[in-house]
């Protein structure tokens, strides 16, 4: 017999007013998984981690989370979830200590002091424990703000870009701790706009205008991709770039640097005949490689096919 799923939605929806901020989501998340949700500004993402926490009520649908009921059961549910929001709030005039000790008591948890003594060394932060939170760099709030968080020692993590503006050795610190957490049993849901750390979750949601594109590994998602990618490197990049958008055989067009990458619908046929073009306008192709795709390239390519940038553009 499976195990109940850690959280289930099913048909979840919410509108403000005439926008569909989130449209009909199924989706369910197992004992130990990091489920990432992801797409741009707007897609729905911070909505659905607000109604799950119980911030703001569904318009429609439903969801379970450790067997309790969403819509009946909060109060329940908010004892084995923990929130960390894209602005979590810390008191700036109190230390590190005082912020633990302070959303241990909004929580109810007595005896908490070999806990945050655990959440210190987990963190790093022992060193800074006296340090003011509005003394801390970003990486150290954000550290902050998930011990803060977990001090009750929720069963299930719903972070809203958690990594957002942290510096890059931060952030690498950050997901350190999110994996030992899930080594732990715990289970977390995030949301990010970097596809590349979504590349780390168990399974992966591409979210767009409230709308799941396709939920599954990461691996499994990339192979969904249709066409290959090519990547040059030419002497005139923008002359490269508008001679290549202005050929069918191209679908997608995207610039990094000095290098150009190319969705070719078929690469055998096509990037002969590219190649060609190219040269006749004088561009010189100093190098080119064929590159897997990424989660980024997945989430274009879907998106285009199912006319979401022009329906809800």
């Amino acid at each position: 017999m499976a195990p109940e799923p850690v959280l289930e939605a099913q048909g979840l929806t919410k509108h403000f007013g005439d926008v569909r901020a989130v449209d009909n989501l199924q989706f369910s998340l197992n004992k130990g998984e990091l489920f990432g949700l992801v797409g741009p500004d707007g897609a729905g993402k911070t909505t659905t981690i607000r109604m799950l926490c119980g911030i703001i009520k569904p318009t429609s649908g439903s969801a379970q989370i450790m067997g309790y009921d969403l819509r009946k059961d909060m109060a329940q549910i908010k004892k084995h979830i923990g929130y960390l929001s894209q602005r979590f709030t810390l008191y700036g005039d109190l230390t590190v200590d005082e912020n633990i000790e302070f959303f241990a008591e909004i929580h109810q948890v007595k005896n908490y002091d070999n806990r945050r003594e655990e959440l210190l060394e987990f963190t790093r932060l022992r060193p800074f424990r006296w340090r003011l939170a509005e003394n801390l760099s970003g990486g150290m709030k954000r550290k902050l703000a998930l011990a803060c968080t977990l001090i009750h020692t929720p069963d299930l993590l719903l972070l809203d870009e958690p990594t957002t503006g942290v510096d890059p050795l931060s952030r690498r610190d950050f997901w350190k701790i999110l994996f030992r957490l899930l080594q732990a049993g715990i289970t977390i849901i995030m949301t990010t706009p970097y596809l590349d750390e979504a590349e780390r979750a168990s399974r992966v949601a591409l979210m767009s205008k409230g709308r799941l594109a396709v939920i599954d590994t990461p691996q499994k998602v990339k192979s969904m991709m249709k066409g290959s990618i090519v990547e040059l490197v030419c002497d005139d990049i923008r002359k490269a770039s508008e001679t290549a958008k202005g050929m069918a055989e191209v679908t997608e067009v995207q610039t990094f640097g000095d290098r150009l990458q190319l969705v070719i619908e078929n690469m055998e046929k096509d990037f002969p005949k590219m190649r060609r073009r190219l040269l006749d306008r004088g561009i010189q192709i100093v190098q080119w490689r064929q590159v897997p795709p990424s989660l980024e390239n997945v989430f274009i390519s879907l998106t285009r096919e199912s006319g979401w940038d022009k329906d809800h553009g």
